[in-house]
């Protein structure tokens, strides 16, 4: 073996007291045993044959350096240290499968004095008390991760252990346990440029039982929901599962990273004076864009005359959340002609319905017409301060049953005003019903401190014409000029919804065909049957002495300045509340949205509070009273049954 040059790559032998281990191959030899005296060199040198014939041919094998002499042997220990670290460097750089750390690296080049003189790495000392405490093939059979990557293990490690050294003698080895780095399962998720999604919206999808609804994702991404509103754009462009859309605590927000610079900035001619293009504004391009991608507000109207009945329907679910729409919408109207006698009832019934997803933005009344704006509480913080006004139609000031009340407010850019109305009654009191709308229009005073969005195209003796988008809806009294008889008949000849024979005898569509109301105004195709009068309760139409003629008088009329600004998703009449002997009327609206400047006196995100926590409180109630109702009938039954 000293003929082959071989044993200088295992030991260094001096005159000396001092000897030099090179701990790159592990051995069966004791180190007690080796005594550092030259007449015991050739009994070494035969234990060191006898171990490498138990060395497993598994184990890497350091390159074979040339042979020194004896006057090299005979050098100070710290030439010895420097040939051990070409050696160590030249195994690293032929190993390339080497994967020891850097900081192994500096345990290997301090070294220790071992007994007999014997100079030892004080790494393969460390490594001598970890592998007498957890063996090295442990690793391999221990945890499930490397059982799955069996194959990146050496040959030594997957051998039984009755096979492999004993591990206390691993203090003088210098191969390490080398493990493959981990690999992922599946490709890496991409990256997103920019930490804004914009077209990230909460929808909220109505549940079957019209208890509540929750935000949902689209269950189709690449398919465009036209019937609904701004809620029909969620997730338009994101690509993740309907889970994060569902918890809202994906990754993807609204809410964009701020740059210092710009917080810096005092004087942005984006804000107040801006243009409505300016980068920042509240109400610029930048965020309508973020909110509605495709600039369109959802708008749901509803009207119901309620006979100024105390008892209210058990639920308004049906009023506000029909279980024929897909979609909430953004702002909810309600105006009501011959309100219950407690107002606030009426509003905690509504929040109570519309739940916390929803906030008041404004109420307002005139005597027994009440009007009611709902509002996504996301939202409030791009909706102007609310403007009211009133008008009564009665000769005496004081009896306030028939009037208007509007509202006025502008959303982004663009201004909206609400109007509802209830005008004379009878049959043939048309004029008188014409002269209440003129004096309406007239009257009411609105907007009062709202900039006009297009004052070039306001008039002053009209209100309508100072807003871009106008509703106007209430009992507007108007009746069928035929006999009770002759509109029964032609009711049960009517097929379908095609509503046409008897609207030619409609007293409001002959007036707007003539101009001499509601100039300017549209109204969606009818497609339902009349809406006054019934009998409380059922389906029948007056079956008292008076005998009146179903009609038409419940109505939702619509405005714009710009042409197809407003698109009808739905019109149609609330079939299932019957405590009235009218039918609320419901219209659903795509509104055109226009971006504004910051100059616009701001709500600043106010909204009726106290109303909000009793609807929200009486949610609850009647969720754990439904649970109780439940759970006592399944008891019951089981002791039925027992």
């Amino acid at each position: 073996m000293a003929e082959n040059g071989e044993d200088s790559g295992l030991l260094q032998y001096c005159e000396g007291p001092d000897l030099v281990v090179s701990d790159s191959r592990p051995l069966k030899t004791s180190l007690v045993d080796v005594k550092p005296c030259k007449e015991h060199n050739e009994a070494h040198k035969l234990t060191v044959k006898n171990t490498e014939r138990e060395i497993s041919p598994y184990q890497p094998r350091p390159p074979s350096l040339p042979r020194q002499s004896k006057s090299s042997k005979s050098g100070s220990v710290e030439a010895t240290v420097r040939n051990r670290r070409l050696r160590n460097s030249q195994e690293s750089l032929s190993d390339p499968a080497e994967t020891g750390s850097s900081t192994d690296s500096l345990k290997e080049d301090q070294t220790v004095p071992a007994p007999g003189g014997l100079v030892v790495s004080s790494a393969a000392t460390t490594r001598n008390q970890d592998s007498s405490v957890r063996p090295h093939s442990a690793v391999a059979t221990g945890s499930p991760v490397f059982r799955e990557r069996g194959g990146s293990l050496s040959e030594y490690e997957r051998r039984p252990r009755s096979q492999q050294s004993d591990p206390t003698d691993h203090w003088v080895r210098s191969s390490k346990v080398r493990l493959s780095p981990v690999q992922p399962t599946g490709p890496l998720p991409a990256l997103e440029k920019s930490y804004v999604s914009a077209t990230l919206r909460a929808a909220n999808r109505i549940d079957k039982d019209c208890l509540d609804y929750v935000g949902l994702a689209r269950e189709k991404l690449g398919e465009r929901l036209h019937r609904n509103l701004s809620d029909s754009r969620l997730l338009e462009n994101m690509g993740s599962d309907s889970a994060s859309v569902n918890s809202m605590r994906s990754t993807y927000s609204v809410l964009s990273p701020i740059r210092p610079q710009d917080v810096r900035n005092r004087y942005s001619r984006s804000f107040l004076e801006g243009s409505v293009l300016g980068s920042g504004a509240l109400l610029g391009a930048e965020e309508l864009d973020r909110y509605f991608p495709d600039r369109r507000v959802g708008i749901y109207v509803a009207t119901w005359n309620m006979q100024g009945e105390k008892g209210l329907p058990v639920n308004l679910d049906d009023l506000l959340l029909p279980t024929d729409s897909e979609f909430a919408q953004d702002f909810y109207i309600i105006g009501v002609q011959e309100g219950c006698p407690d107002r606030r009832e009426w509003e905690n019934r509504l929040q109570e319905t519309l739940g916390p997803y929803y906030v008041m933005l404004y109420a307002a009344s005139h005597g027994v017409l009440y009007l009611t704006v709902f509002v996504r509480r996301d939202l409030i913080w791009f909706c102007s301060e609310v403007e009211h006004a009133t008008v009564t139609t009665r000769i005496i000031s004081q009896i306030k049953t028939k009037g208007a009340v509007g509202i006025a407010f502008t959303f982004f850019g663009t201004s909206f005003l609400f109007i509802t109305s209830h005008f004379t009654s009878g049959d043939a009191k048309v004029y008188e019903r014409i002269l209440d709308y003129n004096k309406i229009v007239e009257a009411l005073a609105l907007p009062k401190g709202l900039p006009d969005t297009n004052p070039y195209r306001s008039i002053p003796s009209d209100v309508t014409t100072r807003f871009d988008q106008v509703f106007w809806f209430g009992d507007f009294n108007f009746r069928l000029s035929k006999d009770r008889v002759d509109v029964e008949t032609i009711m049960n000849r009517t097929v379908g919804d095609d509503m046409n024979p008897l609207l030619e005898h409609d007293q409001l569509s002959k007036e707007m065909k003539d101009g001499s109301i509601f100039k300017g105004f549209q109204e969606a195709t009818i497609h339902f049957l009349p809406t006054y009068k019934f009998d409380i309760g059922c389906d029948i139409y007056d079956t008292t002495s008076k005998q009146r003629t179903p009609s038409y008088t419940d109505r939702i009329l619509f405005r714009n300045r710009q042409a197809e600004d407003i698109k009808v998703v739905k019109y149609t009449s609330c079939t299932s509340i019957k405590t009235s002997d009218h039918r609320p009327v419901i219209g659903v609206f795509q509104v055109k949205l226009r971006p504004g400047r910051d100059n616009i006196p701001l709500g600043a995100g106010q909204f009726d509070r106290g109303l909000y926590l009793e609807g929200i409180r009486r949610r609850m109630t009647r969720e754990l009273k439904m649970r109780e109702a439940m759970k006592s009938q399944s008891s019951s039954t089981i002791c039925a049954i027992s």
